[in-house]
C-alpha cells in the first residue's frame, strides 16, 4: 500500500477549495524566497526520514512532513531588510525575525477547520523551542514541546547550518553533526539527536529540482 492511498485513509478527503489555498501559499513561499522554500522542501524530507527512522507511525510521519513543508510560511511577512540581509541580524531585527512560527501558525489557522492541517500547527509554531526552555514563541521545555517540533528543529538547524546563508556559507556536515551533539540535551531531544548522527549519513542529497510540478504532485500525497 503506497503512502498516498494510507495517507488518504488516515486524513480523509482534503476539500478542493483547502488544496488550493495551501498551494498557492507555497507558491507564493518560492516567489518571496526561493531559499526559504528550498529549505522548507529539504527539513520536510529529512524530519519525515527522521521520524521513519525513530519508529513513529505512518500518521506521525506524515504529520511531521507536512508541518515542516510550511514551517517557515510566516518568514514572508518578515521585511527584506532583515530576512536577506547579509549580515547578523541585530536584536530588535532577530525580535522581528522570531516572530515567524507564530506568523507561520496564524497563516495556517483558517485552514485548520480541516482535520489534516489541524495537526499541523502544533509543529509549525513550536519549531524553534528549545528542551531547556530558552527557545521561542513559548518557552516551553522538555517532553512538553510537541514531539513533532522536536523532530522538526533538528532537521531545520542541519539544514540551516550546511546550507549557505546571506550572511555566511554553509558549514561542513561533520560540523553540524558535531552542533548537534554538543547541544543535546539543552535545545536538541537528544535521543533524536542520537537517531539523527546514526541514520542521516545514510540518506544521501534531496537532488530532485524545485519545480510547481512538484508542489502539486508532493502535496496530492497528503490527499
Amino acid at each position: 500500500m503506497g503512502d498516498s492511498h494510507s495517507a488518504a485513509i488516515i486524513f480523509g478527503e482534503i476539500p478542493a477549495w483547502a488544496e488550493e489555498v495551501a498551494l498557492t501559499l507555497l507558491k507564493a513561499l518560492r516567489e518571496r524566497d526561493p531559499y526559504t522554500y528550498g529549505h522548507c522542501r529539504r527539513v520536510a524530507r529529512n524530519a519525515r526520514l527522521l521520524a521513519r527512522a525513530a519508529g513513529l507511525s505512518l500518521r506521525e510521519q506524515i504529520i511531521i512532513e507536512y508541518s515542516s513543508l510550511f514551517h517557515d510560511l510566516g518568514k514572508i511577512g518578515i521585511p527584506d531588510s532583515i530576512l536577506l540581509k547579509p549580515g547578523r541580524l541585530s536584536p530588535s531585527e532577530e525580535a522581528i525575525m522570531r516572530t515567524h512560527p507564530v506568523k507561520s501558525a496564524e497563516i495556517m489557522d483558517p485552514l485548520a477547520r480541516v482535520p489534516f492541517f489541524r495537526t499541523l500547527l502544533p509543529g509549525i509554531r513550536h519549531h524553534h523551542e528549545r528542551m531547556d526552555g530558552q527557545g521561542y514563541p513559548d518557552h516551553i521545555q522538555g517532553d512538553n514541546i510537541p514531539l513533532t517540533a522536536r523532530v522538526i528543529l533538528i532537521a531545520d538547524t542541519y539544514d540551516a547550518m550546511t546550507t549557505n546563508r546571506p550572511y555566511r556559507k554553509g558549514r561542513a556536515e561533520e560540523f553540524a553533526y558535531k552542533e548537534l551533539k554538543q547541544f543535546a540535551g539543552r535545545q536538541f531531544d537528544p535521543h533524536l539527536v542520537q537517531i539523527f548522527l546514526k541514520s542521516h549519513p545514510h540518506w544521501g542529497q534531496l537532488e530532485e529540482e524545485i519545480t510547481e510540478g512538484f508542489i502539486a504532485s508532493h502535496f496530492k500525497r497528503a490527499a
